[in-house]
């Protein structure tokens, strides 16, 4: 009776190399069905193909070995969905890193005209529904998502009398914890869940808007800032976000604009000491 399948006939069917098999062997990821005591040689059934493909594809993806074993020891379908979910997910989470900082080189690489069309705007005091809370750089965006649900679920459309915002405290940044708030403006403002109602003070903000996705709004927070020191200012107080047209409104990312807003105020002229040259 056939014993299996050779490693050369389990590597062809596989489409893996017969140095990976005996690399898996080794590793204790995939046993052959069989071994034969004379010669050593190895055999694999064709169920194991499958599992064979699934190794590779998991490897393909950076999981480290200990995980790999953690899918192929569970007999539990659900258990093994949750760990590759979970690493696709890290995997995914990577790849917004990446393509954010590629947009971002881009353009550092190729500087726009000096000319930012920047506009000093002094805002009035306003009263919102909002939600607040002291969270970690990493768990932002997660977190602006719940808010601004939260909102949208109080206040329809038909309540809503301008584009949502946020407030965001330096910390945030300088040190990856802050106050976040996110905000909208509604017809009645009213307390409910995590909403509260907030009296936004007046504020004198130095405001440009940055088109397209927000995966090189970094660059355009640079430029701001340099502005700002250009035209011998000094920021004062938390950024002030404006979501002109976002995700919430399409799905289209090159359509959003949002409104970057720092408060500013003219630094005092340095008086020279007297006596000094």
């Amino acid at each position: 009776m056939r014993p299996g399948l050779s490693i050369g006939e389990f590597a062809t069917v596989t489409r893996l190399s017969v140095r990976t098999l005996r690399r898996y062997h080794e590793a204790g990821l995939l046993q052959p069905a069989t071994i034969d005591p004379a010669t050593g040689y190895r055999y694999y059934s064709a169920e194991q193909i499958p599992t064979a493909q699934v190794i590779w594809k998991l490897r393909q993806l950076d999981m480290p070995l200990a995980e790999v074993k953690t899918i192929l020891a569970t007999g539990n379908p659900q258990q093994r969905a949750e760990v590759i979910a979970g690493h696709l997910k890290r995997l995914e989470a990577e790849l917004d890193r990446t393509r954010a900082a590629v947009v971002s080189l881009r353009r550092l690489l190729h500087p726009e005209p000096a000319d930012l069309p920047v506009e000093v705007r002094s805002v009035p005091a306003c009263t919102v529904a909002a939600v607040t809370a002291t969270v970690a750089l990493d768990d932002s965006l997660d977190w602006y998502d719940g808010a601004m649900a939260e909102l949208d679920d109080a206040f329809p459309p038909a309540e809503r009398t301008g584009p949502p915002g946020g407030h965001y405290a330096n910390e945030l940044f300088t040190e990856g914890v802050g106050t976040m708030t996110v905000f909208r403006p509604v017809r009645s403002p009213r307390a409910s869940g995590r909403i509260e109602v907030l009296d936004l003070p007046p504020a004198d903000l130095a405001v440009v808007v940055h088109p397209g996705p927000h995966d090189d709004i970094d660059v355009t927070y640079g430029r701001l800032g340099a502005w700002v020191v250009d035209h011998a200012l000094a920021v004062d107080g938390p950024v002030r976000e404006v979501y002109l047209v976002g995700p919430r409104d399409t799905a289209d990312s090159t359509a959003w604009r949002t409104e970057i807003g720092w408060p500013v105020f003219p630094l005092a002229p340095v008086t020279p000491a007297v006596g000094a040259d």
